[in-house]
Order: C-alpha cells, then sequence, then structure tokens
C-alpha cells in the first residue's frame, strides 16, 4: 500500500443526513445514507471518455479475483474484518505515522479488535470499527502494537449518517481517501440476495490523479491516461449469467447497478469483501470467472451535488 505527505488533522464536521440503505451487521447503522455515491445507480450514465485509455493500463486480460474467502487452514479466512463495538468501548490513543492527515481523535482499538491478516501480517493491517451506538466509523491502515502502543500508519473516522467527505487531498485507511466498509461485499447481503453498494477493488498502476469523491491519490503516473482513484467501473449489461448460481448472480448484478470502485493500489481486479467463515468456495470460485475485459469506466460526474459532499443527485 501508499502512503505520500500531509497535513495535521482536525475531525470533519458531521452532518446528519436521510437514512434508508441497508444497515451493518450487528448495528442499526447504514453504510452512509441512501442518497450517497456508494449506493448511486450507474447502469444508466454514460461511458468515461477515456475508458478504453484507463483500460488499456488495468490488465483486461485476466479475470476478477475475489480478494476475500476460504483460506483452507492456511491462517486466517481471507478478506478485511469488521469490528462492532458499543459506544462504551474504551478508546485509546493511536500514533500514526502519517499523523498530518489522520484523524487525531481515540479509537475504540483494543483486544477484541480484528486486524486485516492478523497482526502479525506482512499485509496492509487495516482495521475496520463501528460504534453502533453513535453509528461512527473508524478506520486504520497498517495498525500495529509497538512498546505497548497502538501505532497506524493512518487512520480517519466518520459518521454513517452522513455524507461529508475528508478534505480534499487528505488519505484515508485507503489511497483514494474513501471509506473502506462501504465497498466491502458482506456474506450476509449476498445469501439475502441484495448488495446495494459498488464494491472497492484495486489496480497496479494508476494515475497521480483522483475524481470525486474520492479525495487522494497515490499513482506513479501523471498521465490523464492511466485509472485515477475513484474511477468507477460498471460490468456490461449484456453480460450473461447463465451457469452462475443465485449467489453469484446477486454480485454480478451489483456490479452492472453499482459497479466498483477504484480505491487502491494492489494487484490487478481484486476486488475486496469482509473476512468470514461463511464464504461458500463454490462461489469464490465462480466470481474469479469474471472477465475484466467486460468492464467499462463511468462518468459519474453528473451526480456531484456538491465538491465536498458524497450525496448524489435524484
Amino acid at each position: 500500500m501508499r502512503r505520500l505527505l500531509v497535513l495535521t488533522l482536525a475531525a470533519t464536521a458531521l452532518v446528519a443526513a436521510p437514512v434508508s440503505a441497508t444497515p451493518v451487521a450487528g448495528t442499526h447503522c447504514s453504510e452512509f445514507p441512501s442518497d450517497n455515491w456508494w449506493h448511486a445507480d450507474v447502469s444508466h450514465l454514460p461511458v468515461h471518455a477515456r475508458s478504453r485509455q484507463w483500460l488499456s493500463h488495468m490488465s483486461t486480460d485476466v479475470d476478477l479475483h475475489p480478494d476475500f474467502g476460504p483460506s483452507f487452514g492456511d491462517g486466517p479466512n481471507y478478506g478485511i474484518p469488521i469490528t462492532v463495538v458499543r459506544s462504551s468501548h474504551p478508546k485509546v490513543r493511536v500514533r500514526f505515522d502519517y499523523a498530518s492527515e489522520s484523524d487525531r481523535v481515540r479509537y475504540p482499538l483494543g483486544a477484541d479488535t480484528r486486524v486485516e491478516g492478523g497482526r502479525g501480517s506482512s499485509g496492509d493491517k487495516h482495521t475496520i470499527v463501528v460504534d453502533k451506538g453513535g453509528c461512527r466509523l473508524y478506520e486504520t491502515w497498517n495498525t500495529r502494537i509497538r512498546d505497548g502502543h497502538w501505532v497506524a500508519g493512518s487512520g480517519a473516522v466518520w459518521s454513517l449518517r452522513s455524507n461529508d467527505l475528508r478534505p480534499d487531498g487528505w488519505t484515508s485507511a485507503d489511497a483514494a481517501g474513501l471509506p473502506i466498509l462501504p465497498g466491502l461485499l458482506r456474506w450476509k447481503e449476498v445469501k439475502a440476495g441484495r448488495v446495494d453498494h459498488a464494491i472497492r477493488f484495486t489496480t497496479d498502476v494508476s494515475s497521480k490523479h483522483h475524481l470525486w469523491p474520492a479525495r487522494h491519490d497515490a499513482g506513479s503516473e501523471s498521465s490523464l491516461a492511466y485509472p485515477p482513484m475513484g474511477a468507477r467501473f460498471r460490468l456490461r449489461a449484456g453480460f450473461s449469467t447463465s451457469g452462475y448460481s443465485a449467489y453469484a448472480v446477486t454480485v454480478i448484478k451489483a456490479m452492472k447497478k453499482y459497479g466498483l470502485v477504484l480505491a487502491d493500489n494492489g494487484s490487478p481486479w481484486y476486488f475486496q469483501g469482509e473476512q468470514s467463515a461463511r464464504w461458500p468456495a463454490r462461489l469464490i470460485e465462480e466470481l474469479k470467472q469474471i472477465p475484466a475485459s467486460s468492464f467499462v469506466a463511468v462518468d459519474t460526474s453528473s451526480l456531484q451535488v456538491s465538491p465536498d459532499s458524497g450525496q448524489v443527485s435524484d
């Protein structure tokens, strides 16, 4: 994962907005308001003018790779874990390697906090913690304990009732400066047949630019011909679901309606879900059969209400 320079952070003001999106499991909190960009239907939006250019630099000869699912005994199950806590959960100070763009508040981390890949992992070590009473989301990257203190590369806090974005140019626990939680597939929603949000994914080479509502970028290419953070990609409407299970069809339909969001640098066309032992192995194998070549980039600029808000127009 990436990290660039930053300035001192004070938490962004959090403004309430209507909520009716699917709640986070174990809470009454939505994954941001129903009129948030993550929940926007992009199935009828125009193809982005740079779609072909971006895709030409994105290894479209590969199939998608679900970056979650069973590990068959080789460490914890793959995916990013979600920890749900009460508002009374003790909060601790976190020392950030990149403190100037991190929300320097106390975080509800403790012995119950689940870390991506495990605390001894050499990977991104994300944590996602939801305060179910206050409907607040805490996310950290490269999280570990050093000399008895919590340390992370960066951290960000959101109100799940708000459409507010981080200041433009500021990172989060993700390269795009966006929250990770709303872009994760959850087994519960797939099982229920209702995925109502876009899905987070990665690519290896991106530009030094970002598109609303992304706030940050970490690419290596100055050219606009390379995909920027925040770019949204839609599975073609004509992609056949024949032969796929009902669970796989649910995910495919979400990719057609809500699409994928470029949120970080990593392996090409890896898309993320929660860490859970319940993911069926068959589903994971089916999702590996979706070709990257069946996607196009869409232009979401018409959805913008304000450059500093994730709210979308009707």
